[in-house]
């Protein structure tokens, strides 16, 4: 009973000291690590990936990346700013770079610092694929999900620490604390929160990329696409950071339809071509 009220009292303690309201669902979410610190180490860790990769200048694709980026972001600037976010975006500093890798992969660091491989091009198939892998990557900085996930990872260390702590004079009892608490704390805790953002992405990210007038049900047959490269070979949901394929392509095609009416709010009303390259 100690040890749960110290945890208890501990975990409360830190979500009361410090959080951020997520701009595209309201609610409250960790915060231990400010804007202020994470992004100029995000920003120097993108330096640093560019100096160790070749980068891809002024070829065709490499300016689609940009340009999708570029439309994304400003329907990222208006969305926020008709929904009461004005200036959220200032301290962004948007960078889009394409990478010359195998790797089947696209990011966006908090700040706005966007890279995509090579490697995740045919997948994409066409510039609509690639408004899709944007809008779901930046939604995750947009939304903060780095942030959220550094202090989740805060709070699951300090509690470990507490419950260390609490236990100190029992050591068998502290051993078995040890030996489970980081599986418990994974699969119950850190996974789900981190699928969690993956859903969260990805309903944000497929309203942006309809805003930025890139058709949404494209989204779906996207993940069909990543689905079959992946050759159907996950981890079980429940043991997985991402949700399953399956899971992703089913909520992409009933988020379509409501991304299209939140994209006429912004007087889209039409749909750019897919754009094969």
């Amino acid at each position: 009973m100690k040890l749960n009220k110290i945890i208890l009292t501990f975990g409360i303690a830190l979500l009361i000291i410090s959080c951020a309201t997520n701009p595209f669902t309201g609610k409250k979410t960790m915060a231990f690590v400010s804007n202020n610190q994470l992004f100029p180490s995000a920003f120097a860790q993108y330096n640093e990936v560019l100096t160790e990769n070749k980068i891809i200048k002024g070829t065709a694709n490499a300016e689609m990346i940009t340009r999708v980026g570029q439309r994304i972001a400003v329907a990222a600037e208006r969305y926020l700013n008709a929904n009461g976010f004005e200036g959220y975006l200032k301290d962004y500093k948007w960078e889009y770079s394409l990478i010359e890798s195998e790797q089947v992969n696209a990011w966006c660091m908090p700040g706005g610092k966007i890279a995509f491989y090579t490697g995740i091009l045919p997948i994409a198939d066409n510039e609509t694929g690639i408004a899709a892998i944007m809008g779901h990557e930046v939604a995750h900085a947009l939304a903060n999900h780095g942030q959220q996930r550094m202090s989740a990872a805060y709070l699951q260390q300090g509690l470990a620490v507490a419950g260390n702590v609490a236990l100190a004079k029992d050591q068998q009892a502290q051993g078995i604390f040890n030996q489970s608490f980081g599986v418990v704390s994974n699969v119950a805790g850190m996974l789900p929160f981190s699928r969690s953002h993956e859903t969260e992405a990805d309903k944000i990210g497929i309203y942006l990329m309809a805003i930025a007038g890139y058709n949404p049900e494209e989204a779906s047959i996207l993940w069909e696409r990543m689905k079959a490269n992946s050759g159907g070979q996950a981890q079980p949901e429940f043991l997985s950071t991402h949700p399953s394929n399956d899971s992703r392509i089913a909520n992409l095609k009933a988020l379509a339809p409501q991304a299209k009416i939140e994209a006429k709010k912004y007087g889209v009303t039409s749909f750019r071509p897919l754009g094969k390259y």
